[in-house]
């Protein structure tokens, strides 16, 4: 890590204009993506592997950062996504058994371009009052460029809103993770910047899991003989998905259970024939309160995202795609954001959040126990209906 008395001079510019001077870290170099912050107070490796925050710039709002280095065991993915880091006080020596190396190593080490010793306090507001926007970190010789070149180079980045970019972060064939203990059957799950910890989740409750490309057809997908399909976290615009929302409308029509999470909760809404919209500044964190509005709980749910469904909080409504009654079933209680559907007369649910959070928390675990419920009671219903038919015949 750089020593404290020999720091080299970074800048972070937004594309309003704004600028934070500070320190390099990580890489050296320009990075370019939209600017964020998350919340959380730990996971900071969690977050670096989430494939969902590929195409963005992460702040941490959370004051000090590496003092656990990174190891081997956490990371979500196989490598770091985001586009570029921002922290305030890097640890100046890792104090975890654990550490394998210094997060500024690893960082360095996966081309990722940083910025330390900046007051992430002051962007924090700046973007909750202006919104989430593009930005840019310059270090090294970029560090050197004209404030009016910076500006230009981050003008012409691109936006957020209109972006696929799942392919970027999708597995190029499929993967195949087999079923702990007693085997339900196959789970198809469409890659869309999937997370580790979300198919050993499903991998312990009896899936084989069968990790797809993106890309993947509704005959591949029926191909593997799935009691289930799963879409995936993942980073991107819902609304430049439209090959995705097909596959899974092909998928419902079919009458195969559906489970969706963070982006495959936006693409389930789009299935159905809802909207979605970006979010001012999104949610990112590990802290975000969610109601169940089935239970009335109150849970504190991992969060990743910046766009969200666009439906009515309250009340039954009929899916304008045909597919049925419709509910929302979990509502954010900071902004009353759509964070969960629920159809009422085909097996499909989603969250917007992260239920196997491997940086925590675990209150929304028991969704992948709702999941397997749901594949169950569609697996029983299919053979008393076969059993009927034989008995009828």
């Amino acid at each position: 890590m750089t020593s404290l008395l020999d720091r080299e001079p970074a800048v972070l510019v937004l594309e309003d204009g704004a600028r934070f001077a500070g320190y390099a870290y990580g890489a050296r170099g320009t990075t370019l993506g939209e600017v964020v912050f998350s919340t959380g107070m730990t996971g900071y490796q969690e977050t670096l592997t989430d494939p969902s925050y590929a195409g963005q710039i992460v702040l941490q709002t959370a004051p000090h950062i590496g003092n656990t280095g990174v190891n081997t065991e956490d990371p979500e993915s196989r490598r770091i996504w985001v586009s570029g880091y921002i922290v305030r006080d890097p640890s100046r020596v890792v104090s975890s058994w654990r550490a394998e190396e210094t997060l500024d190593d690893a960082l360095e080490r996966d081309g990722v371009v940083g910025i330390s010793g900046i007051d992430t306090r002051a962007v924090t507001r700046h973007i909750r009052s202006a919104g989430s926007m593009r930005g840019g970190v310059f270090s090294g010789e970029a560090a050197g460029l004209t404030a009016e070149e910076q500006l230009r180079i981050v003008a012409e980045a691109p936006e957020m809103t209109g972006l696929n970019l799942s392919a970027e972060v999708s597995v190029a064939v499929a993967e195949v993770t087999p079923a702990e203990g007693e085997r339900i059957g196959n789970v198809a799950v469409i890659d869309l910047g999937i997370k580790q910890a979300t198919v050993e989740n499903l991998a312990r409750r009896g899936f084989e899991v069968h990790v797809l490309p993106q890309s993947a057809t509704i005959d591949e997908v029926l191909a593997v003989s799935p009691v289930a399909v799963f879409y995936s976290n993942g980073p991107g615009d819902p609304a430049a998905s439209d090959a995705h929302v097909e596959l899974l409308q092909s998928v419902l029509r079919e009458g195969v259970p559906f489970f969706g999470i963070c982006f495959g909760n936006q693409l389930l809404g789009r299935a159905l024939g809802l909207g979605t919209y970006k979010l001012p500044f999104g949610h990112r964190g590990i802290n975000q309160p969610v109601r169940d509005k089935l239970t009335g709980r109150v849970e504190i749910t991992a969060h990743n995202h910046g766009f969200a469904v666009d439906a009515p909080i309250e009340g039954v409504f009929e899916s304008p795609a045909g597919f049925g009654r419709v509910e929302v079933s979990h509502v954010g209680l900071n902004d009353d954001v759509v964070e969960g559907l629920r159809a009422l007369d085909i097996p499909a649910f989603s969250v917007q959040y992260h239920p196997e959070a491997a940086g925590g928390p675990h209150d929304a675990n028991y969704l992948f126990d709702r999941f397997v419920d749901m594949v169950q009671d569609t697996i029983s219903n299919r053979s008393a209906r076969s059993l009927t038919e034989e008995n009828n015949a």
